[in-house]
């Protein structure tokens, strides 16, 4: 029994989606998990990591370039794949500045900016909240048809 053309399709969104939000929860673990409360300052594991000194700014590019990756199997054109590799090129580079780099680290959010791309290109602007949470995904899963 072979798949319908309309089932295919709603699975490829299914996939899409649930790598568009993978990509999502990665750059905001990356770039904004942790708040300072009563600031509008938030941080995450690049920021963290990026203390190590040397090993720290690489092994947060290599997570970063796995999002461009993703990104280049989802589709996205070359012209902003190259953006999102300047943007990781940015970040790993002025992170790796000693104590610089740190404070550099807690204000470039190469992840956030290189997911706004993402989103914008595939029209998932809504995929996340204004916090950089990701929004709980509606049921769009196709559903099996039942013989009688």
């Amino acid at each position: 029994m072979s798949a319908t053309y309309a089932e295919t399709a709603a699975f490829d969104r299914v996939e899409h989606l649930r790598r568009l939000r993978r990509v999502a929860k990665v750059a905001r673990l990356m770039d904004t998990a942790i708040r300072i409360p009563g600031t509008g300052i938030s941080f995450g594991g690049d920021s963290i990591v990026g203390l190590v000194p040397g090993v720290g700014d690489a092994a947060t590019a290599v997570v970063s370039l796995w999002i461009v990756n993703e990104a280049r199997r989802l589709g996205m054109p070359v012209h902003k794949l190259v953006k999102m590799l300047a943007n990781v090129g940015v970040d790993t580079v002025g992170g790796a500045v000693p104590l610089v780099g740190d404070v550099f680290d807690l204000f470039f959010k190469a992840n956030r900016k290189n997911l706004a791309m993402i989103l914008d290109h595939f029209g998932e602007d809504g995929l996340i909240d204004d916090r950089g949470d990701v929004r709980p995904m509606k049921d769009i899963t196709p559903k099996a048809k039942t013989r009688r």
